[in-house]
């Protein structure tokens, strides 16, 4: 057998998710893509076992835990889609930042310059001034 032909099967697989990943919106297609991914990853690791003839099968036995940690992504992953659609009617990837605490009073929502507060002395002294003026 020649390994040219899982390679660009498994390049294909590979490329095809990437593509959902990146220009997918829906949580649940992201997460289909990835699972394109890995099973691209699990055709090389198969393919370059038999190629390498392997007496270990050390390909195959990666190839076991790799699709044990894709179904445990499968279930975390599905489950947190579930919770954002109950929560807020959408899988969108898009809304996703809806989740987040609402920003404080007066504060731009897309203004992201206050994500990660400081409380040093000059901070403070700031914004006492802000609150005075």
């Amino acid at each position: 057998m020649h390994l040219a032909y899982p390679a660009v099967l498994a390049v294909l697989l590979f490329c095809t998710g990437l593509y959902g990943v990146l220009a997918r919106r829906n949580a649940i297609l992201v997460l289909m893509s990835v699972e394109l991914m890995l099973n691209a990853v699990n055709l090389n690791l198969v393919a370059f076992d038999v190629w390498l003839r392997d007496t270990l099968h050390t390909g195959q036995a990666l190839t076991l835990f790799t699709i044990a940690i894709a179904a445990a992504e499968i279930g975390i992953g599905l489950a947190i889609v579930l919770l954002v659609y109950r929560n807020s009617g959408t899988s969108d990837v898009d809304r996703l930042r809806d989740l987040a605490d609402p920003p404080p009073a007066g504060q731009d929502p897309m203004d992201d310059s206050m994500a990660a507060p400081t409380d040093n002395a000059a901070d403070q002294a700031r914004r006492a001034r802000r609150q005075t003026a």
